[in-house]
Order: C-alpha cells, then structure tokens, then sequence
C-alpha cells in the first residue's frame, strides 16, 4: 500500500528578544529550549532562514550532539523542520551522536551546505543543565552567518514543520520520505559516528608507530577520561580498539545525557578521575575530554599537569614528527591574544608567520582556508590545524602520542626539554564568573579609562622586591589580514618592559549566567634554573597589580576567583 506524502505545516509564532548567538551559537538553560514554547523551532527556523533559498532547496546538512539532555527530541525537531524548509539530505550521527571535529570532519567530506552542533560543550547537562545549538558552515567552521540569524529571530512570524515525519536515530542506512508539494524525496542518512574521522586521523598519523608505542614491550599506560560525553565512542574504536590501549585504559566511555552530575570540564577541578590516576604514578599519560570532544586536557606521570599554551607551543617545535605535516609543509601559527606567547618563540625560531587573533575559531577558519596558516591554539584547552576548521581534542592527544613515541621521552621531559631551549612562559587564569553583567560592563569600562590614560605608559608598579614598568597598553584590535575586516574591543591588555602580561577579558556566558571576567596573567623565564617554580608565585605580583588597577574584589563583592587554571 503506496503511503500519502507527509504534509508540510506552517505555524504562526511570536518573535524572542534573545535570541542572538554568540561566539559558540546560542547557549540557555534546557529548560529555555524545553520549557518555552516555540523558543527551539523558532530558532532552528531563523538559522534556516539565514541560509539564501536557492542554496538552501536540496542541499545537505549534517546534524550531530554531545548526547546531553534534549538532544534527541531537538534533532527530531531539526529534521522535520529541514525536510519542510527544503534541506534535500540530512547527515545524522549514530544515535545522534557526533562530536564537534566529527562534523566538522564530515561537512568538508561530502561538502554539505553546513552543520547544526547541539552542545553546550563543558557547560553542564541534565533538565537542570544548559544547552546550546551551534551552525557550522560549508568549510567546516565556525558560523559567521550570526548576525542574519539574530535578524531573522526579531521578526520572525512563522516557521514550517512536518509534525508526522519520524525517524529512527538508532538504525544506520538511509530513510527516505515523500514530503507533499515537494518533488524530490527527503532523505536522512544515519552513519557510523566515528568511521569518516576515523579515516582522517589514519590519514595524519603514523597509527603503526603509535600502536606499537602503546603494545610494545615498553608500552607506554595510558589513562582517558571520556567524562561521559560524546568522545567515548571515539576512545573506545580509535585509543583502544585501532591503537591496541588496553579496554581498562578509557574511563566513563558511556554517554550520558548528564554527562554523570558533573560538568565535563577537561580541567584539574572537574577532570578528578584523570587527575587521581595520574597522581598514583602507575600511568605515564593521562587525557579527559569536554561533552563535544573539541577541548582536552593533557597530564604526565604523576600528575604533571601540560598548561594548554605550552601545548601548542610544544606541537608547533614538534611537527616533525608527524607524517601530516612532513608531507604538507608547515604554512605559520596562530593564538588568541588571551594565550601565552610560548607560540611566537617558536614561530620566530622556525622563521614562520605569527597571528595574534580574537578569541573564536572562525579567525583561525579564515587564516586556514587562505593557506596562512597550519597550526593554532587557544589557552582554553582548544588546539587544532588545517585538517578540519575546529578545535580537536583527540587530534591533539594523538599529537602527544606521536611526539612522545618518536621521541622516547616523557610528558614531564618533552616539556622540560622545551622550556630549556625556548624559555618557560609562566601563565595563569583568573575566572570570575556569574558577574552582575551591569557591574561587570562598568568596571571594564573604568578599566579601560584607567589604563588608556596616557599617564599609564611608563607607570611603575613596586610589588614585594618586584618593578613592574608598562611598556604599552591598549584595547586589542584584530585586522583580518584575509578580509580586511577589523573587530574590535577584544580584551584589555597590559605588557610590560620584561615582556610579562596582563590581560583582561570579560564575556557573557550564556544562559542568563550572568558574565564572566577573567584575568590572564603571564610572566617569562629564560633561565632553566627557575623553571621548577610554583606557578601561583611566581606570577603572583602580577595577579595583585591586576586586582588592585581592576578593584575587582572591592567592585564586585567577590574574594576571589571561582577557577584558576
């Protein structure tokens, strides 16, 4: 019996103020999305609408999440919505399940108009959680289609659906549905959720070397945190069953929509499964993962913690080692201007281009696509390269792998080794978090009066037996050298005559949490007889020259951060 086509509906709605996404799509509390009626579909359909028409009839898109609470019931939302818009294919992980490298991976594969994430990365999950979409367009990156977006939301009157199209997430193969008024069916493709990526990484690496590093006489323990998001099916095919780590090796590998009652943060806070193993001295490297696998964190034997802009500094003096880049030449490097200048050490040794960009991944996207640029980092825990347009989190931890089997050498002593010939950037941050956004916005603002005075070049700072001198300070401003295009009001920074920084920058978390300031502070060493300080010493006249300039205690009530890194 032939089945009738699935009608298309429209629905009239009501606009939302607030509807604006940020650097990483737009974040609220799950029961925003879940709980406020139309608030999901009309976003989905501003996102939609952003897209021209002419692109957007028969295209394809891929769709994926980091497993958290209301992803299953968003994504049926999403594909009724794409099939009733005009999206001809939709490519959907297992399960609803892709972690953010993942899709980015599989838009530039089967070059697909773009990708809807839904993840609120290291943000908590579960019905009392946050939760986030994020679009990623046709190179794989970041969205830069926010503004029509917003738009579109402010005015929008009515969205279509196809409220009887159902599909099964957990059958892999391909569904197809005939839609009224449209002549093509709409199809939806469930894949394998690590296979594409899988293919990619086996592209970059040496999997032999690192497998026999990992089973070898001398194997080298290993532990990894999945933190119960959406990398445990990536550890679990990739670390364990392709590179030969023991099962026992990968911890809270099972997706859970609350990623387990605690935020799946890659930090020495969150990451305590991880850190614990690693204190014990049985494992000589250690790694956790945020909920969409984009982020990681790196620890040696007995817990020796690898600071994220060391990371990348370290990757960048180590390319060598990796047939990727042995092949395809290395174009320059980029950071965030919040991210220590271990990098530009590195670049200027390796006579490579140095880019100083905003914070967001979308800058180092134009940077990649324009051939400037090979690898790039943020102090955030995100480090990736020209393979995709994202952070990477597995990426990276592979990166590690490489470097130490070729190297035979520890953590501990690659990163040694690497502060003995560049010098070691002592580097910390400062996160104050869920801010009164008015108090926040004032004191940045007095902030910046305080130090745009020309009376401030030149000042003197006298803390303990310490003499700080401003050299320069300003408000950063990015010039992008692809487009031309300028952003502005990047982050307040202070250098001083010693090379030492300060750095202010306050964002907006999402989810009407209130905002965050957070205070970077960064110090150099060249001599290796100083590399062995306590971090929180060494760079702790520059933390009291900060909280006293930015009255940041006194103005917002607070005794101190809520997370140093």
């Amino acid at each position: 019996m032939e089945t009738s086509p699935i009608p298309v509906v429209t629905v009239q709605t009501a606009p939302f103020d607030d509807q604006r996404p940020g650097t990483n799509g737009l974040r609220r509390k799950t029961a925003v999305f879940e709980g406020k009626k139309n608030y999901l579909q009309n976003y989905i359909q501003s996102l939609l609408s952003s897209i021209d028409l002419r692109d957007r009839q028969g295209c394809t898109m891929v769709v994926g999440s980091d497993g958290r609470y209301f992803s299953r019931a968003a994504i049926e939302v999403i594909v009724q919505m794409a099939a009733a818009n005009g999206i001809g294919r939709l490519v959907i992980g297992h399960n609803g399940l892709l972690s953010t490298p993942a899709v980015s991976c599989i838009i530039r594969k089967i070059k697909a108009i773009g990708g809807i994430i839904l993840t609120a990365s290291h943000n908590p999950g579960g019905p009392g959680g946050d939760f986030g979409i994020k679009f990623n367009v046709a190179n794989g990156g970041e969205d830069s289609q926010k503004r029509e977006i917003h738009q579109v939301s402010r005015t929008l009157e009515e969205y279509a659906i196809c409220p009887d199209l159902r599909i099964d997430l957990s059958r892999l193969g391909r569904q197809e549905f005939d839609l009224e008024n449209k002549f093509k069916p709409f199809r939806v493709e469930i894949v394998d959720s690590v296979e594409v990526y899988l293919q990619l990484l086996r592209n970059i690496f040496d999997f032999t070397a690192i497998k026999s590093f990992l089973t070898g006489p001398d194997q080298l323990k290993i532990h990894i945190d999945a933190m119960n998001g959406v990398m445990g099916p990536y550890v679990r095919r990739i670390l364990c069953d392709e590179l030969g780590a023991p099962a026992n090796s990968a911890v809270n590998c099972v997706p859970l929509e609350d990623f387990g009652g605690r935020p799946p943060e890659p930090n020495l806070t969150y990451a305590t499964s991880v850190v614990d193993a690693m204190k014990g001295g049985d494992f000589g490297f250690g790694a956790a993962f945020d909920a969409d696998g984009d982020r990681y964190m790196i620890l040696g034997e007995n817990g020796f913690f690898v600071n994220p802009s060391d990371s990348v500094a370290i990757m960048a003096a180590n390319l060598s080692a990796i047939p990727f880049f042995r092949q395809y030449g290395v174009k320059g490097f980029a950071r965030s201007m919040a991210t220590s200048t271990a990098l530009d050490r590195v670049a200027k040794a390796m006579k490579l281009a140095l880019y100083e960009t905003p914070t967001g991944w979308r800058y180092f996207g134009n940077l990649m696509d324009s051939g400037r640029c090979s690898l790039c980092g943020e102090e955030s825990f995100g480090t990736g390269s020209d393979h995709i347009r994202e952070k990477d989190g597995l990426w990276s931890v592979l990166m590690w792998l490489s470097i130490m089997a070729a190297r035979k050498l520890s953590v501990e002593q690659i990163v040694r080794e690497h502060w003995a010939k560049f010098g070691r950037n002592y580097f910390c941050r400062f996160d104050y978090e869920g801010l009164d956004p008015r108090a926040a916005f004032y004191l940045m603002r007095d902030l910046e009066a305080v130090i745009s005075d020309k009376a401030f070049t030149n000042q003197k700072f006298a803390v303990g037996d310490h003499m700080y001198s401003v050299e320069r300070a300003d408000n950063f401003e990015y010039i992008d050298p692809v487009d031309g295009s300028v952003v502005r009001n990047q982050g307040l920074r202070i250098v001083f005559n010693d090379t030492s920084r300060l750095v202010f920058r306050m964002s907006g978390s999402g989810g009407g949490m209130g905002a965050i300031i957070r205070i970077y502070a960064e110090s150099f060493e060249r001599d290796p007889e100083r590399h062995s300080r306590e971090t929180q010493v060494v760079l702790g006249p520059l933390i009291a020259i900060a909280l006293k300039i930015s009255s940041i205690h006194e103005r917002t009530g607070r005794r101190g951060p809520n997370v140093i890194t």
